[in-house]
């Protein structure tokens, strides 16, 4: 489980694609610390697998093996060596819930339809899917490449969402290199899913 509070941008040392699945490894300061084989790490807010942890000078590069759907679901497969990414540890039972509930399961893609400075802050638009939409509401939270953010407006039709990214979030996630027509990782908060599913008396 995470929170949606990213943690540092890592950066994209090496991609490798293997019989069965694709070796991303990111170089990472911040959440390389402690981090062990086994352990868990959101990339771009997909929860992946430590498969081998090494030191490199002050950082440490982290190995994870993505399974097909996974590459091809997720905006991973548009990252190149040198592409920044948004990296969070799991959240521990004794650490600060300053975000929303964020599992780490991307619901969908979406893609950046407006993305310019407005006064000191920033404003963006995303179009995206019905199945992510379905869950979307005004001031409710959703996770863009990770990150826990506000919905500030419904745009026509349903069709996408409008967030305001102050200063701060600007600068220390991998937003400020995103551009118009750039896909993001889509994550609906998880509180509607299960609001949906008792509501709908449906077992699955």
């Amino acid at each position: 489980m995470f929170t949606g509070i990213v943690e540092e941008t890592g950066v994209v040392e090496k991609i490798q694609p293997t019989a069965k699945s694709i070796r991303l490894t990111v170089r990472s300061r911040v959440c390389g610390r402690g981090t062990k084989i086994s352990a868990s790490v959101a990339v771009n807010g997909c929860c992946l697998t430590v498969v081998k942890a090494a030191p490199k000078g002050r950082d440490k590069l982290l190995q994870f093996d993505l399974l097909m759907e996974t590459w091809n679901r997720t905006n991973l497969k548009n990252a190149k060596v040198g592409s920044l990414v948004n990296l969070e540890r799991p959240l521990r039972s004794t650490g600060e819930f300053g975000g929303h509930f964020v599992t780490g399961h991307i619901d969908g893609t979406g893609r950046i339809i407006r993305w310019e400075r407005a006064g000191q802050d920033h404003v963006l638009d995303i179009a995206a899917p019905p199945e992510v939409m379905r869950y979307v509401v005004f001031k409710g939270s959703i996770a863009v490449d990770g990150i826990s953010l506000t919905v500030a407006d419904l745009l026509p039709k349903d069709k996408g969402f409008r967030i305001w990214i102050i200063p701060h979030t600007y600068d220390v996630t991998a937003l400020h290199g995103q551009k118009v027509g750039d896909e993001v990782n889509l994550e609906a908060d998880i509180l509607g899913k299960y609001v949906e599913k008792f509501l709908s008396g449906k077992r699955s």
